[in-house]
């Protein structure tokens, strides 16, 4: 008897979700609380596991199908997989040979539900998933696996479940010989309907296209940044730290911090204190407007942004006025992991009283963030480099970084704004304030 696979509980107000891929394929035991699929919401991907031990039976939707809170999606057979799964190995093989026959234009194989999420590339040498199928990339890694002509059975993926990530393939091409023209040309030519290569320009050069929708958290982002845009008073102000003070405390402590508390101490926790501390003496920036009041909050819950596989996530660090930096660094850690191996949950991204975002981790020198609603401001930083500065009538080096305060003039005066950003800066260039509490 089958056991029936539903979409479960999301989180509060989300009541669909996007089938970004399947873990398992027809045919394939699976434990129970194994994952089968992966679900994207309009903030996490959320796997879905089984609830028995059995056999993958039918997928009832396909990959970039949507699907509502409760709603089928597959189902579980009994047995141990052995009997299930032989079928299906001559299914495959049929499938295959007039696959040999067709033209290089359809050589590989495509999602069957059209929606570019996720691309299966068979290849007689490549390794498989874990289950003898095909191995599963992701459009913006197939892209570069094309782009650079490589083989992905021959690079070593570092994402959940051995899956490749784009910094492996980019870690690859470097290592690698560059591909051959022609070997570009020809994957180029099995990427399928998916992607339009033109006649060669003159000159010899390719030019081609490659038109992928959006996942559903992409879509999520661009819309709430531009109601952001499209409600807020957006204006940004800025101001240059010298982090010598900084750097200096980290170098001297760094050894002693991490023997002590097993975590390397960071940037982000002095700048989370001194965030803390600025929005003690400007109580707006930690603010909200709902309706016609303003929403003041006697706590800080910091916003990060973190890196994850399918683009920028922004968990919540709760109470973090409250917090030592060891909580801080540790807590940040955690998200970047979770991150990683996408096992942040809704809970995680829920909520926030004021954001701040690393630009300086990719080399950017001055941005202009865009808050992220209902919160009123949010805080860029940027990459560390040496300037000339001028200091008791001397100019000297010293390692200084730009920030940038976004915030909402509904609520926020040029003042105020100015105000924060200069407790920020008096306190990251005298770091005992933190301690001390000035």
């Amino acid at each position: 008897m089958a056991t029936e696979v539903t979409v479960p509980t999301l989180g509060e107000s989300i009541t669909e979700a996007t089938l970004g891929q399947w873990l398992k394929k027809p045919g394939e035991p699976v434990k129970a609380d194994e994952p089968i699929a992966s679900l994207e919401t309009d903030k996490v991907a959320v796997e879905v596991p089984s609830p028995v031990d059995g056999v993958m039976g039918q997928q009832v939707v396909a990959e970039g199908d949507t699907v509502a809170v409760g709603a089928l999606i597959a189902r579980i057979e009994a047995g141990s997989g052995g009997a299930a799964a032989a079928p299906a190995a001559p299914a495959q093989q049929t499938a295959a040979a007039p696959a040999a026959a067709a033209p290089a234009s359809a050589a590989s194989p495509v999602n069957p539900a059209g929606a570019g999420e996720n691309i299966q590339v068979r290849d007689e040498d490549a390794h498989d998933d874990g289950a003898g199928g095909p191995l599963t990339l992701s459009p913006s890694v197939r892209r570069l696996v094309l782009e650079f002509g490589l083989d992905p059975s021959k690079i070593k993926g570092t994402g959940k479940d051995g899956r490749l990530t784009k910094d492996d393939v980019l870690a690859a091409a470097k290592t690698a010989p560059a591909a051959t023209a022609p070997a570009a040309r020809a994957q180029t030519a099995a990427a399928g309907p998916s992607q339009t290569a033109p006649a060669p320009a003159a000159g010899g050069a390719e030019r081609r296209e490659e038109r992928i929708r959006m996942t559903r958290l992409r879509q999520t982002v661009a819309r709430r940044l531009k109601e952001a845009q499209n409600t807020a008073a957006l204006l940004t102000t800025f101001n240059d730290v010298d982090m010598t003070a900084v750097m200096e405390a980290r170098s001297k402590y760094k050894d002693l911090f991490e023997k002590k508390h097993s975590i390397r101490l960071g940037f982000m926790g002095f700048f989370v204190k001194a965030a803390a501390l600025a929005a003690r003496d400007v109580p707006s920036v930690n603010a909200y407007i709902e309706g016609d009041e303003i929403v003041y909050h006697d706590y800080l819950d910091v916003s990060v942004a973190v890196s994850a596989p399918n683009g920028l996530v922004v968990p919540v660090i709760r109470n973090a006025h409250a917090m030592g930096f060891a909580e801080i660094e540790k807590t940040i850690a955690d998200f970047g992991k979770r991150a990683k191996d996408g096992t942040l949950t809704m809970a995680d991204m829920q909520g926030g009283t004021f954001t701040i975002s690393n630009g300086g981790v990719f080399g950017s020198l001055l941005s202009t963030p865009i808050i992220n609603p209902p919160q009123s401001a949010v805080l860029g930083m940027h990459r560390i480099e040496e300037r000339p500065v001028v200091r008791n009538g001397q100019i000297v080096a010293r390692p200084m970084m730009y920030l940038a305060l976004s915030y909402d003039h509904r609520l926020i005066d040029g003042r105020e704004a100015v105000t924060f950003l200069v407790r920020m800066k008096e306190a990251l260039e005298d770091p005992t304030r933190l301690l001390i509490d000035l």
